[in-house]
C-alpha cells in the first residue's frame, strides 16, 4: 500500500474516533462515572426553536444615560469647584442634555467658563445670563456626544445582561444587539422565564444616602437637595405590605460602581438570607470615611429608587464590607446578588417583546427536520446506488462520513443547533454527493478514452478539483457574510454550512479518493463499476 494512502486512512480512522468521542455525551444519556478528567462532557445545544424557551427583545432607554451622564457630570463640578473655593448658588442638570450653573459673580462665571472649557471638551457652553440676580451658565453635551453616550450605553448594556444571564446559568442563551437600542435575548429550555425576565430588567443601581432626619417624612416641600424614597415593609404575622418613607440627601454618597462583590448570606441570629457586599479600595476608603464621620446618623440603602433598609450606623465601619438586609427569600437574595455582582445597567430597559415557545412545538421541530433529514439521505443513497452502481456506494459511504464529522465538529465547538442548522446538514448532504457525481463523471470520460481503472481514477480526480474547490470556496464565502451580517438561526445556518464545506472537501477529495485506492492499487481491476 502506498504511504501516501496510508496517512490519508490514518486521518480518516482519526477524525472519525475523535467526532464519536464528542458525540458521546450527546447519544448517551448517562455517562459512566468514569468518564471524566479530560474526555469531553457537553452535548449539542439545541436552540429556542428546538426545546422551547423565551424570546425577548428589551429597548435601552438611551436618553436617561444621557441624563445619568450629566448628573454625573453636575456632582463633579459640585466638588471640583468646592475644592478650588469657587462659590456657587446651585448646579443642576436642568434637561435631558443640559446642566445649569448658577454662581454669585462674574469673576467667579469667568474662572468657571475656562475650567469647563478644558474639563469638558465634548460640551457646548452658553453666554452668561442673568436668572433672578444670579450668574447662570448652560453646559451642554454636544449631538456626536450625546450619540457616542448612546451607543455606548447599548453596548454596556448588552455586556451587562450577559453577564447576569451567564450567572443565572441558562445553557447557549442567545444574546444580540439589533438596531440601535434594540438587544434581543433567547433563552431556549427556560424553567422559569419570569425570575428572569425580572433579573435581566432589573436597573440594579445600587446607592448608599444618608437619612435627612431634620425634615419630616410629610413635609410639603423638601430643599433642593433633598428627596423622598420609600421602604416596602411584610407584616410577619398577616403578609400586608406596607411604605415607610424616608427624606433621604439627593446626592448618594456612595455608589454600586465600587463593588467588586456579592454573596447571599444567613443570619445566625435570626436564620434570614441577607446579601453581604464588598468595596473596592476606593470604595472601602470612602465607605470608611463616610461611616466615620456620621457615627448615630442613618444611612439608606437604595437600589433603584426603593429603600431596602435604613440601619443607624454604630461606629466607623473599616474593611469595605457591609450588608443589605430585607425581607428577603433565598432566590430574591440569590437574584440581588446576581445584579449587584454584573453591574447596574447604564440605563433602564424595555420589555416590548416577550414570546414564549412551548417544549412542544420544539419536540414537533425536531421530528419534521430529522424526519425530512433521513426521507433526504434515503433518496440520494438509493440514486447514487442505481445510477453510479459500486461507485455510488462509496460515494454514499463519504456522505456518512461527511454528517458524523459535521455532527462531532459541531459537539467540540458546543454549537447550538437550530432548525436552520438541520436544514444546513440536509444542504450538505446534497453537496456532499454533488462533488462525488462531478468527479465521477470526469472518470467515466476518461474510461470512454480507453484509460485503466486506476489512471482514469487519478485524472478523473485531479479534472474536478478545481471545479469543487471554487464551487466550495464561493458557499464559504457566502456562508461568511451570512454570518457576519445575519443574526440568531441565520448565524446557526451559517456555522453549520461552513464546517460543512470544510469537511466536505476533505471526503470528497480524500475519504473517498482513499476507498477507489485501496481497492485499485495492485493494478489488477481491468472494470470499474461506476
Amino acid at each position: 500500500m502506498p504511504k501516501e494512502t496510508g496517512w490519508r486512512i490514518s486521518l480518516i480512522v482519526i477524525f472519525a474516533l475523535v467526532s464519536l468521542l464528542y458525540l458521546t455525551p450527546t447519544l448517551v444519556t448517562q455517562l459512566p462515572s468514569w468518564w471524566t478528567g479530560l474526555l469531553p462532557k457537553d452535548k449539542i445545544h439545541l436552540g429556542l426553536d428546538l426545546q422551547g424557551g423565551t424570546h425577548l427583545v428589551l429597548e435601552v432607554d438611551t436618553q436617561k444615560a444621557v441624563e445619568g451622564s450629566l448628573d454625573i457630570v453636575a456632582t463633579d463640578l459640585e466638588d471640583t469647584l468646592n475644592n478650588k473655593n469657587l462659590h456657587f448658588k446651585r448646579i443642576s442638570r436642568t434637561d435631558w442634555n443640559r446642566v445649569t450653573l448658577l454662581l454669585y459673580e462674574k469673576d467667579t462665571a469667568a474662572a468657571v467658563q475656562k475650567m469647563l472649557k478644558d474639563k469638558y471638551p465634548g460640551y457646548q457652553q452658553s453666554p452668561l445670563y442673568d436668572d433672578g440676580g444670579f450668574v447662570a451658565l448652560n453646559l451642554s453635551i454636544t449631538d456626536e456626544a450625546a450619540k457616542d453616550r448612546k451607543d455606548k450605553a447599548v453596548a454596556q448594556a448588552l455586556e451587562t445582561i450577559r453577564n447576569r444571564i451567564d450567572q443565572f446559568g441558562v445553557s447557549e442563551p442567545v444574546i444580540q444587539r439589533e438596531g440601535v437600542d434594540h438587544i434581543v435575548v433567547q433563552l431556549p429550555g427556560i424553567k422559569d422565564p419570569q425570575r428572569a425576565i425580572d433579573l435581566i430588567g432589573k436597573t440594579a443601581r445600587l446607592e448608599f444616602k444618608l437619612v435627612r432626619e431634620d425634615i419630616p417624612p410629610g413635609s410639603i416641600s423638601l430643599p433642593d437637595d433633598a428627596e423622598i424614597m420609600k421602604e416596602k415593609e411584610v407584616d410577619p404575622d398577616t403578609g400586608a405590605v406596607s411604605e415607610v418613607p424616608y427624606v433621604l440627601q439627593k446626592k448618594a454618597m456612595i455608589t454600586g460602581d465600587l463593588l467588586t462583590d456579592a454573596q447571599v448570606r444567613i443570619d445566625s441570629q435570626f436564620n434570614q438570607p441577607y446579601v453581604a457586599i464588598e468595596f473596592n479600595s476606593l470604595g472601602s476608603k470612602l465607605f470608611d470615611q463616610v461611616t466615620a464621620a456620621n457615627v448615630g446618623k442613618r444611612f439608606a440603602i437604595v437600589l433603584d429608587n426603593n429603600v431596602y433598609s435604613a440601619p443607624v450606623i454604630r461606629e466607623r465601619i473599616s474593611g469595605g464590607s457591609a450588608q443589605i438586609s430585607g425581607n428577603f427569600t433565598e432566590k430574591t437574595a440569590a437574584d440581588l446578588a446576581i445584579v449587584l455582582r454584573a453591574g447596574a445597567l447604564p440605563a433602564p430597559v424595555k420589555i416590548i417583546q416577550n414570546e414564549t415557545v412551548g417544549p412542544s412545538l420544539g419536540q414537533d421541530s425536531i421530528t419534521k427536520g430529522l424526519m425530512a433529514g433521513l426521507i433526504g439521505i434515503l433518496v440520494v443513497v438509493v440514486f447514487m446506488g442505481l445510477y453510479y452502481k459500486l461507485s455510488g456506494m462509496v460515494a454514499n459511504l463519504g456522505m456518512v462520513m461527511n454528517v458524523l464529522y459535521l455532527m462531532g465538529a459541531l459537539a467540540a465547538l458546543g454549537a447550538t443547533l437550530t432548525l436552520p442548522g438541520i436544514a444546513a446538514i440536509v444542504l450538505l448532504i446534497g453537496m456532499s454527493v454533488d462533488a462525488n457525481v462531478i468527479i465521477f463523471e470526469r472518470i467515466r470520460e476518461e474510461l470512454r478514452l480507453g484509460k485503466s481503472p486506476k489512471s482514469a481514477l487519478d485524472a478523473g480526480y485531479d479534472k474536478a478539483f478545481l471545479t469543487i474547490m471554487d464551487s466550495h470556496v464561493t458557499t464559504l464565502i457566502t456562508a461568511a457574510v451570512l454570518f457576519q451580517f445575519g443574526t440568531g438561526p441565520v448565524k446557526g445556518f451559517a456555522v453549520s454550512l461552513s464546517l460543512g464545506v470544510i469537511i466536505n472537501l476533505f471526503t470528497s477529495l480524500i475519504g473517498t479518493k482513499v476507498i477507489f485506492d485501496l481497492f485499485l492499487y495492485r493494478g489488477t481491476v481491468k472494470k470499474m463499476s461506476i
